[in-house]
């Protein structure tokens, strides 16, 4: 057991930790987003329509968070990024539970959306700037597993916690966003490149990652992949429900997701290592299609646990590859802009997912749904094969052009 440990979690930087317990500690407070929508309806009296503008307001303003945080994390700094965005949605989150009228809670929401999400890709720049390439499949792992246990804890507690008063969500969201800003503060060094050969390797900005094909490409499957993950949160359980389950038993059914993953995570990178990542993707998203595209043989909750047991086995191993992926096509100099529009596709997918898959349901039915996310998921697996070796060959030509980058900045010096 110690060994498998040491394999698991054993020489990561210092830096990497204080980054993890960062992020466990948010994702143990994450309230609010998660019952907003419950208290936007049953705290304030609004209705169900007003509710999800409400929520689509987060994401306009996460979307914009984005790329504006990746754009800052390349030329302000991680370190600096961070600070003013954690600080800014801890005290946004207060405000947003002390808010009460409707225009309020919708400026409040949505430049909450845009500091909380700001964060991300300085926070993704600095884990790759900080983690050496062969152990980031492993320390994104790591990360990925301490946020769904995170997930995990904060579903409960706040459960609890909107018993007594919605405002402890807000608050105690608020007082966990605010610890994490301060680990930042004080344990975490600025690690954005200098303006020296390295930057030097890698110039321009936000054009030169959009022009980057290899990476568009990339993007596009991704973004596929999102729209078809999603669906569990939206049309799947519209299936369960239209079959004559209850809400608790979906509840219970989607709950095998995180279980999964809390408790096979971390043995994932052993089983991907050394291996090609674009074969990990391809069979990833053949992992994912096939769970979906099973539920339209589903019946009884135990057929529907194992569809989420087979597309959760596919998100398993498509995490950290992905994460990985993204940090060996970004150029040092621009590696927030590159996070930046990773997070953007996945906040155009989480925007698309549920309206898509609500069009196809309503209008050509489960078995076309299910049945189309199947074949998505193959085309995404297909794409994978096909675009990994161009894609393999600009990794090694950028981690080339950066080690010479950094011989002649130590010739230099």
């Amino acid at each position: 057991m110690r060994g498998w440990l040491r394999q698991a979690a054993g020489g990561l930087p210092r830096q990497f930790w204080f980054l993890w317990t960062g992020t466990l500690i948010n994702r143990v407070g994450s309230f609010a987003v998660l019952f907003l929508s419950i208290y936007l309806t049953s705290e304030r009296g609004f209705s169900q329509s007003q509710a999800g503008l409400i929520l689509g307001l987060y994401g306009v303003g996460g979307a914009i968070g984005t790329l504006g945080g990746g754009v800052l994390a390349d030329r302000w700094g991680r370190r600096p990024t961070m600070l003013v965005a954690q600080f800014g949605a801890a005290a946004l989150m207060l405000t947003l539970g002390l808010a009460r009228t409707y225009p309020q809670i919708a400026v409040a929401t949505l430049l909450l959306g845009l500091f909380a999400e700001a964060v991300r890709p300085a926070f993704s720049a600095m884990m790759i700037d900080v983690v050496p390439e062969r152990d980031r499949v492993r320390a994104f792992s790591l990360n990925y597993w301490a946020i769904n246990l995170g997930f995990a804890l904060a579903a409960i507690i706040a459960g609890f916690a909107a018993k007594v008063d919605y405002l402890l969500l807000f608050a105690g969201d608020a007082a966990t966003t605010l610890i994490t800003a301060i680990i930042t503060a004080i344990f975490l060094a600025e690690t954005r490149p200098t303006r020296t050969a390295e930057r030097k390797a890698a110039p321009g900005g936000l054009g030169t990652a959009l022009r980057d094909r290899h990476y568009a490409v990339y993007l596009l499957l991704s973004f596929i992949s999102v729209l078809v993950i999603l669906q569990h949160l939206s049309t799947l359980p519209i299936t369960m429900l239209a079959d004559g389950h209850t809400a608790a038993t979906y509840g219970t059914v989607i709950a095998v997701n995180g279980v999964l993953i809390v408790a096979g995570q971390l043995f994932v990178p052993k089983l991907i290592e050394g291996r090609d990542s674009a074969k990990v993707l391809a069979v990833a998203a053949l992992l994912v299609g096939s769970g979906f595209g099973l539920v339209a043989l589903a019946e009884t909750p135990l057929m529907y646990a194992v569809t989420v047991i087979i597309w959760t086995l596919g998100e398993m191993l498509q995490s950290p590859s992905n994460a990985a992926t993204v940090a060996a096509l970004s150029p040092p100099a621009l590696r927030g802009r590159y996070q930046g529009l990773n997070s953007l596709s996945w906040s155009a997918g989480t925007a698309l997912a549920p309206i898509v898959g609500g069009l196809v349901l309503q209008r050509a039915g489960d078995a076309v749904l299910w049945g189309g996310c199947f074949v998505l998921s193959a085309l995404v697996a297909a794409g994978q094969l096909l675009a990994g070796p161009a894609r393999a060959r600009q990794a090694t030509r950028l981690r080339l052009a950066q080690e010479e980058a950094s011989e002649r900045a130590a010739a230099a010096a």
